[in-house]
């Protein structure tokens, strides 16, 4: 019996995609407002939950002031934790 030599791998490439500019820097704001739930409804599931940013496309900054102002309207219930329908 002769040996079966392997066959090379072959690397898969990459697509590498260019990310999208933060809407937020893009339109020049630079503080969330808390009171706009309709705004912020944008970004989360229909769970409830803070979108992550490699969906949404935000900067790491303005991310970070987003989630801030979500859990800030959940506190005050302009936003709700968790959606009725999933309790």
């Amino acid at each position: 019996m002769g040996r079966v030599k392997p066959k090379p791998k072959v690397k898969k490439e990459r697509q590498i995609r260019s990310r999208r500019p933060c809407k937020f820097c893009k339109e020049h704001i630079d503080y969330v407002d808390y009171k706009d739930d309709k705004h912020l409804r944008r970004f989360m599931t229909e769970r409830g939950k803070i979108t992550p940013r490699r969906i949404t496309g935000t900067c790491a900054r303005h991310q970070r002031i987003l989630a801030a102002a979500i859990k800030r309207a959940r506190i005050i219930a302009l936003v709700p934790f968790v959606r009725e329908y999933y309790r």
